[in-house]
């Protein structure tokens, strides 16, 4: 039987060289691991391979060009593929993970959560319980061997789910003898609800494969399993049911636990974002107080007083957004015109344009550059380069330069100053969280610039020279292919 210690044969399919690379590093890290990890990156050289039976255990990418995992997990199935599959997609999905369990695969990860004792738990997961389901398909004297020293509950029982066998395991997390195991069904442990799915899913289908649900023990205490139950001679006087039952009752607990962190969290993300969204609109109201202390005629008193305003209502917006709710929006992306976004954004930018008396010059393409867009987020992350570019430059000396460009696949939009430019050493910093170069900035900007621009499939690069300026280069999809 495969496990974590022997050399297992690795691959990894996913179209993106370097989250192979990433899956990979941390595969290797797993102390004592022995492995031979290969790439594959094309759809038809993948199913080749499952074909083959090369491999001990695939990770599966969900995005594989114009198909996807789910895609090659049906294949796989089709073609009478054993060994473990383990999906990995980008952002969590219950739709998909559901999916994917209820196809077959072994596992499902998210990229931005993997460590390498989440990978080292899956792995050695995937091959043990692999290795249970073909043995309960083989002999039976190689099944009675992997019967009794399984570390999942394994059963057999009759149609009506009373147990006929148990291995110690079974004994053991439901806390009955194998004499009182032998009086009482399998339905007598699940929830009403649970019990009426097991039966119809049994009497139509006669399989029940990897069924999350909660279990009663002797001692009345819940255990959250997964449940896989196979009817075998169907019709016939000698009809049975084999079964196998993992335990992920401390999953559950620690997944528990995280949730509980990640809540923290999130209310010490939303507090950073607060204070971030009104340093802005924060700034324009103290420089035009200071304009006012130093003395202004009625005309520019009445504009400073017009910005303090406008300011101050746009911090009371803010945080009654923020506030409102306790998760973030959701994305509603709408077929938008890309100029007339940059157009509202520089009107939310025309206080500190003002102020800070810095020349803007527009070059739009005649062509529209529509794209599939959430206007209101995009806007946010258009609003923060351009804060940053003018904060960049000097006051009277600046330029501004918003250009928008119409692509056949995708449109540019390009936000350049003449400002003091970025250190080549930072260039690659910028988009990290809490990075900033700046006194007071809390760097969480341009970081959620990204994560915006990420979410409409869209890419951002900069370019900068320091003393002469800064350019930043936005691609978004053409929404008319």
């Amino acid at each position: 039987m495969p496990t974590i210690e022997t050399f297992t044969r690795i691959l990894i399919i996913d179209d993106d060289e370097d989250d192979f690379f990433l899956t990979a590093d941390y595969i290797k890290s797993i102390p004592e691991f022995k492995c031979k990890i290969d790439w594959c990156f094309n759809y038809n050289n993948a199913v080749a391979a499952i074909q083959q039976q090369g491999y001990d255990i695939y990770f599966v990418d969900y995005r594989l060009g114009a198909k996807t995992g789910i895609d090659l997990l049906q294949e796989a199935r089709s073609m009478q593929c054993e060994e473990p599959i383990v999906l990995l997609t980008g952002k969590g999905n219950k739709t998909v993970d559901m999916e994917a369990m209820r196809i077959g695969a072994t596992d499902y990860l998210i990229k931005g959560e993997l460590t390498s004792e989440k990978i080292e738990r899956c792995i050695r997961y995937s091959l043990e319980r692999s290795a249970t389901l073909k043995a309960l398909k083989a002999s039976e004297s190689k099944y009675r061997s992997i019967f009794e020293q399984s570390k999942d509950a394994v059963f057999t029982t009759t149609p009506d789910l009373f147990f006929l066998d148990i291995n110690t395991a079974c004994a053991k997390l439901f806390g009955y003898s194998p004499a009182e195991m032998s009086t009482i069904s399998l339905y007598d442990l699940m929830t009403p609800r649970a019990k009426e799915y097991t039966r119809q899913v049994l009497e139509y289908t006669g399989e029940l494969m990897d069924y999350e649900t909660e279990l009663m023990t002797k001692t009345q205490d819940t255990k959250y399993c997964i449940l896989t139950a196979v009817m075998q001679n169907s019709g016939s006087p000698n009809a049975y049911v084999q079964g196998i039952i993992h335990d992920i009752t401390n999953l559950k607990k620690a997944e528990k636990a995280n949730l509980q962190m990640e809540k923290l969290a999130a209310a010490g993300r939303l507090v950073r974002t607060l204070a971030h969204e009104v340093r802005n609109p924060l700034n324009n109201i103290n420089m035009s107080v200071e304009q006012l202390k130093n003395g202004s005629d009625v005309e520019e008193a009445s504009m400073y007083m017009d910005i303090i305003n406008r300011n101050s209502d746009r911090i009371s917006g803010l945080i009654t957004e923020l506030l409102s709710s306790s998760k973030p929006t959701e994305m509603v992306f709408e077929k938008s015109l890309l100029q007339s976004i940059l157009d509202n954004t520089l009107t939310d930018a025309f206080d500190r344009i003002t102020l800070k008396q810095i020349n803007v010059s527009l070059n739009y393409d005649s062509r529209p550059a529509w794209s599939m867009v959430d206007s209101e987020k995009l806007k946010i992350a258009l609003l923060n380069i351009i804060i940053n570019a003018i904060e960049a430059m000097e006051s009277h000396r600046g330029m501004l330069t918003i250009a928008a460009s119409h692509g056949r696949y995708s449109h540019t939009i390009t936000i350049s100053d003449n400002g003091s430019g970025i250190a080549q050493e930072n260039i690659n910093k910028l988009f990290e969280p809490y990075f900033t170069s700046k006194r007071n900035g809390m760097g969480l900007g341009l970081a959620s610039t990204l994560n915006i621009i990420q979410s409409h499939s869209g890419a951002i690069d900069v370019i900068s020279e320091p003393e002469k300026g800064t350019s930043f280069i936005i691609t978004l999809p053409n929404a008319e292919n």
